[in-house]
């Protein structure tokens, strides 16, 4: 009877289409954004994350007010901040930090500016801000999949010079990668993980799918393959639990997502910072045997 009841509980949310896109949608935010977010969290660039969900704003907010797909308006406007990002900084004067600020405090001005026009400003601005996965429609769905997936295809084609200039720029010179160009894929790939996530869990909580689900991961990963498992992983897990608690306690799904994942993050936060402890108490003491050249850097 419990089983039943349990089984019941956890397939009665999958009988409704709009949950069956939101599930499918959140998982594959999970896993782009939790393997990009890997790379986000190693090169210390969670801030240019958050500017980047900011500075896409206006596109989202074009695309809207004409009638277009949201999905398409954010899409333009990723691929032009990068590529604005990447103009502005050719010069000495201008750091790479400095560039994405402007871009990111102009840009979302412009969106606010755009938005408030429109009779039912707060409404529209509320659901660009916090998401709407409830209402992803299957062509959505169909857009995530595909941008997602280029995503990923893009990061194992250039796998080893993202790791490289991940890791060890220095050694990237050397070898010949040309840091800016592949810096400004980056910012591209980034830039394209975050409009999957736009609809799900909107404009202010797109850093957390980001950053969160990486940095459990990185608590207990020593080298990335297994880093960046772990955080595809965690991410997806966040997405369903966070839909679950949102469908069953009324709760906004993007901020029922992001709990979720924070939830996950202090628990194996809590556990890291025991395992120290309870070693000493044992009296035993763990050498590692991983190689120094894969191991994720702790710092």
């Amino acid at each position: 009877m419990a089983d039943s009841g349990l089984v019941n509980w956890l397939t009665q949310p999958w009988e409704r289409v709009f949950m069956q896109h939101a599930f499918l949608a959140i998982v594959i935010v999970g896993l782009v954004c939790g393997i990009v977010g890997c790379f986000v969290v190693l090169r210390g660039m969670a801030f240019v994350g958050d500017a980047f969900a900011h500075a896409v704003f206006p596109g989202v907010v074009i695309a809207f007010l004409v009638g277009g797909s949201i999905f398409i308006g954010a899409l333009v406007a990723a691929v032009v901040v990068s590529l604005m990002i990447g103009v502005l900084t050719q010069t000495e004067r201008m750091r790479e930090d400095t560039a994405i600020g402007v871009m990111f405090a102009g840009g979302f001005a412009l969106g606010i500016a755009l938005i408030s026009s429109t009779r039912s400003y707060t409404r529209d601005l509320a659901s660009f801000l916090l998401g709407n996965i409830l209402g992803v429609s299957r062509s959505d769905l169909l857009l995530t999949a595909g941008i997602g997936a280029l995503v990923l295809a893009v990061l194992a084609i250039f796998r080893r010079e993202m790791v490289l200039i991940t890791f060890d720029r220095t050694l990237a010179t050397s070898l010949g990668i040309h840091l800016w160009r592949y810096d400004q894929l980056f910012l591209v790939l980034l830039a394209l993980a975050i409009v999957t996530a736009l609809q799900t869990v909107g404009n202010i909580l797109v850093l957390a799918m980001l950053v969160t689900p990486a940095a459990t991961a990185r608590l207990i990963a020593d080298r990335l393959p297994r880093m960046l498992i772990l955080s595809a992983s965690i991410g997806a897990l966040s997405g369903i639990g966070g839909l679950y608690l949102s469908y069953y306690r009324n709760v906004a799904s993007g901020a029922a997502v992001v709990l979720v994942a924070t939830g996950i993050f202090f628990v194996v936060w809590t556990a890291v910072q025991l395992q120290g402890p309870m070693r000493r108490w044992r009296g035993r003491g763990v050498k590692s045997s991983v190689d120094p050249a894969t191991r994720v850097p702790s710092g």
